[in-house]
């Protein structure tokens, strides 16, 4: 294993991910793994598979299928963090084939992150050479097969003749591993550490609503959560709307998320959560997977979850790695904890309090240049510090996607960061500067 990796990522293996290490580096075999939500399957596979890749070839060598755009977008992050010199692209629908074609052929990937579908586009259109692709992994394989993705994937298995070896991850056991992965000898790595997958790091609380409503308890519930991080899980998109609208009437800073959502907008959301810009996102289970968001401090039930799987899921969003979290239920007038939540729980009890809803300490910015411009993240650092007025330290994360950039400031500074920069050019270029709300 590359330990200059390890060392610059701070991270140092469990025993999953040694375990999984070792059988694709040592074994020759497929390998499926099933391990919790958290604990690292995103490194447990890319960590081994960059070292069986030739990042001195321009060819196309493996595919990450996944079930939705956001995990395809963070797993090409998390392979760019680790540095590898390995070069790679998402794709995902909701933006031309062709835009996405002319990337490709700029970049030559040696591995992409695909949902099914736009993979299957491209290989019907020739735009990737299928005949170079030697791996396939498969992440969140039960959420590919829950989504209705079979007939994708086998059409996408028969088209790449020459897949030597395999990898399947999941959190929840599938009923079976489909028969047209075609696995032949497998590794099977079962790290699922008990019956309900939940670690012992979360703690489980009730909180109790007299109304129907649940929705000034969630209020209550917020106000004594402070600025810790939390998601709200609803069940329907409406509800989502509906909860977020009110949450912003008395004060909150509330991100969105939901499948109705614009590409761009469902973005400015996770962005927005995950740079401590708004610390309560409000969301359908669409949030429960694939977002690698490492420091959620509460998970909060407005709905049941439908299914166990949901419920593991949601609460795989918090103490991850070895961190600790929360989860709170909100049990309406004859609620009751479902049958498959056997974990110790307690009554949450919070005074009521007349503060106002904490503020963020960050807030973001759209600046409306990126890759496209030949825009890098020094670049946007040295122009908010020239030309905006800010130090580095009151910088945050820097997302610089194809055609425009996310950016985290002190919420402090908007305003004086938006007057200073009116009219000015990053990079010989007039562009956009605006908050995100």
């Amino acid at each position: 294993m590359n330990n200059d990796i390890l060392c610059k990522l701070g991270i140092s293996l469990n025993a999953m991910q040694e375990a999984t290490a070792d059988a694709v580096l040592h074994t020759g075999k497929d390998v499926v793994v099933m391990s919790p939500t958290g604990s690292g399957k995103t490194y447990a596979y890319l960590l081994p598979l960059i070292e069986r890749l030739d990042a001195s070839s321009d060819d196309l060598q493996a595919v990450v299928l996944v079930p939705g755009r956001e995990l395809a977008l963070q797993s090409a992050n998390v392979l760019k963090d680790m540095g590898s010199g390995l070069r790679s692209m998402p794709l995902y629908g909701g933006r031309p084939t062709m835009e996405e074609h002319r990337v490709l052929r700029d970049v030559k990937p040696q591995i992409v992150f695909a949902t099914p579908g736009r993979l299957n586009d491209h290989l019907d259109k020739s735009n990737i050479n299928a005949e170079t692709i030697k791996w396939l992994v498969i992440d969140e394989f039960d959420k590919c097969l829950e989504f209705g993705f079979q007939d994708e994937m086998m059409s996408i298995l028969c088209k790449l003749p020459n897949i030597e070896r395999r990898i399947l991850l999941s959190a929840t056991e599938s009923e079976t591993i489909p028969k047209f992965v075609s696995m032949g000898r497998t590794v099977q790595l079962d790290y699922r550490t008990d019956e309900e997958n939940i670690p012992d790091r979360i703690r489980l609380y009730t909180v109790t609503s007299p109304e129907r409503d649940k929705l000034e308890v969630l209020r209550k519930l917020l106000l004594s959560l402070g600025d810790k991080s939390s998601i709200v899980f609803l069940n329907y998109r409406d509800s989502v709307e509906r909860t977020a609208s009110y949450l912003k009437e008395y004060g909150f800073t509330v991100s969105w998320f939901h499948g109705g959502l614009e590409q761009r907008e469902r973005e400015a959301a996770l962005y927005r959560f995950s740079n401590g810009s708004a610390p309560i996102l409000v969301s359908t289970d669409l949030a429960s997977r694939g977002l690698d968001i490492p420091d959620v401090d509460n998970i909060i039930h407005y709905h049941f979850p439908e299914t166990e799987d949901s419920y593991v899921h949601r609460v795989g969003r918090t103490a991850r790695w070895d961190k600790e979290g929360r989860t709170f239920f909100l049990l309406g007038p004859e609620e009751h904890l479902p049958e498959y939540v056997s974990k110790e729980h307690e009554e949450y009890h919070f005074t009521e309090s007349s503060h106002k809803p904490a503020l963020p300490r960050m807030a973001t910015l759209y600046i409306g240049k990126g890759k496209k411009d030949k825009i890098s993240k020094m670049d946007i650092v040295g122009f908010l510090c020239k030309k905006g007025g800010l130090k580095s330290s009151e910088i945050g994360k820097i997302d610089v996607k194809e055609r425009f950039t996310y950016v985290a400031i002190l919420r402090t500074k908007v305003k004086e960061v938006i007057s200073l920069t009116k009219g000015e050019k990053i990079k010989g270029i007039r562009t956009i500067l605006e908050e995100v709300k």
